[in-house]
């Protein structure tokens, strides 16, 4: 049995929630974090010294943390091609623009876009900082943009891991209020991502919680 700690309003948390769905998988989550604390006990802290969510745990194996490395265990061990290819070139190449999307997409809008809105009263707000930020996000979501133009999906022609690592935080982006530059392969991939049920019930959560009062 899968069991999974972190708060559902986490994006990471989210990211792993996603995949052990579309992986056909049964998880017991546990609110952890942030308003749920328990993130600093010693129980937490054995299972991830870091003190952050998600941590995942499958049956008696020892405790994963990393949103990234859980999600290519879960594909690694319960997925198959090509969601997950056997083949290590096919795997890497799926692996690669998963990688790609964390580190150029999440990187750049979780703290510079997401966090300046939500954790930032409206008054208070630096638009100029937020409206540059999502500027310098453009060049990122263009290659975004031509991949799925041509391909249909970020790594090829098949909905696969990396199109979760960079589809989880399409929600807040397309929800945050920002002008966004146009994108239309990106929208579409978008309205399709929103069809799936375990999107629906596992990324498009409320993020009230986590506005600044």
């Amino acid at each position: 049995m899968l069991t999974v700690w972190g708060r559902r309003t986490s994006s990471n948390v989210q990211l792993v929630m996603w995949c052990i769905a579309e992986l056909g998988l049964q998880a017991r989550r546990h609110d952890v974090g942030h308003r749920y604390g328990g993130n600093d006990t010693p129980e937490f802290l054995a299972m991830n010294p870091n003190g952050l969510v998600p941590v995942l745990k499958d049956g008696d194996d020892a405790p994963l943390f990393e949103s990234a490395v859980i999600t290519r265990y879960l594909a690694s061990r319960y997925g198959d091609a090509p969601f997950w290819p056997a083949d290590l070139s096919e795997r890497a190449q799926v692996d690669k623009w998963g990688e790609w999307a964390r580190v150029n997409i999440w990187q750049n809008f979780n703290g510079p876009v997401f966090w300046r809105i939500v954790r930032v009263p409206e008054a208070d707000r630096d638009q100029r900082s937020i409206a540059a930020a999502v500027e310098t996000l453009k060049p990122k979501f263009d290659i975004a943009e031509a991949r799925i133009a041509e391909h249909g999906f970020l790594a090829g022609p098949d909905f696969t891991l990396a199109d979760l690592q960079f589809g989880y935080l399409l929600y807040r982006y397309f929800d945050l209020p920002i002008a966004r530059p146009s994108h239309p392969a990106i929208e579409r991939y978008y309205a399709a991502l929103v069809e799936r049920p375990a999107f629906r019930e596992h990324v498009m959560v409320s993020y009230e919680e986590l506005r600044s009062n």
